[in-house]
């Protein structure tokens, strides 16, 4: 009995380590301001919540490459309902009142949601790729590794139009060499691809439901951009954000970006006759 306790069994807060989970949370505020909690809480979740979602993501590419469809919907589909929850957690934020949230707000200075590097990563993976944002994080060696990581490694599309490929469709993969009228024939000929596997999809199923879940995963995404524009609006209306950026009128500019262009575009010439009469003209040929 005399070695009894010096092995305890795992526990919950050994696990999850929950004793250091909690100490994460440092307000700047002095005293600390009631309200820092819950802001700095809500942004390590996002984190957290961030972290899951490029393992899922980078789980889908490896699905993909190996001509593993299903299992890569699968991956996506958790994406979007992780996207849907980081989409109601900002509404958490609109609980604080704009004088609250100031009363703090230049402790921040001069960090900005702008530089969270996981966001960006999704991003990169998901194909919105900037060499620009690298700029960003060059005092951060850790953050520049692993962003130059992502804008050298594959994306989602990519490893979507090579899985179509592999599958008989003529789905050519981006090349950085090509110009602009070898580039707006690819796009030409993914939309093509597109619209054959929306067209066909009882038949093409498995591609259908990949090619669902990764537009699913871009709509949420760009949702998440509007409820944030309309959140930090309704907190500090046109101010300048604490890193520098133009704040809610930079944020607006991000509302149209779509990491993949083509699926969408392809709705624009779905015809119900397509079956019949073969597919339709895309406006890239």
């Amino acid at each position: 009995m005399k070695d009894y306790g010096t092995n305890p069994p795992l526990s919950y807060n050994k696990y999850l380590r929950v004793p250091d989970l909690i100490n994460l949370q440092d307000c700047l505020s002095d005293p600390a301001h009631h309200d820092e909690l819950l802001f700095i809480t809500i942004h390590q979740t996002y984190e957290l919540w961030f972290k899951q979602i490029l393992h899922e993501v980078d789980a889908a590419i490896v699905h993909m490459n190996e001509d593993r469809a299903i299992r890569a919907s699968r991956a996506l589909a958790r994406v979007v309902e992780i996207e849907k929850v980081l989409i109601a957690q900002i509404h958490i934020l609109e609980t604080m009142t704009p004088i609250s949230f100031l009363a703090f707000r230049d402790e921040l200075n001069p960090a900005s949601g702008f530089q969270s590097m996981q966001f960006r990563e999704i991003e990169f993976s998901s194909g919105l790729k900037s060499k620009n944002i690298l700029h960003e994080f060059q005092n951060d060696e850790f953050a520049q590794a692993r962003l130059r990581a992502r804008l050298d490694g594959p994306t989602l599309g990519e490893a979507f139009y090579v899985l179509l490929s592999r599958r008989g469709f003529d789905a050519p993969a981006d090349c950085a060499t090509l110009d602009e009228e070898e580039r707006r024939k690819l796009y030409g000929k993914r939309t093509r691809a597109i619209l054959e596997v929306l067209t066909h999809f009882e038949e093409r199923f498995e591609e259908f439901q990949l090619a669902e879940k990764m537009i699913e995963h871009d709509e949420y995404f760009s949702l998440w951009r509007s409820h944030h524009v309309k959140m930090v609006e309704r907190m500090v209306g046109s101010k300048r954000g604490t890193g520098g950026s133009e704040g809610v009128g930079y944020l607006r500019t991000t509302l149209d970006k779509k990491f993949f262009p083509e699926l969408w575009e392809a709705r624009t010439y779905l015809d119900i006759r397509h079956g019949e009469a073969g597919c339709p003209f895309t406006g890239h040929e």
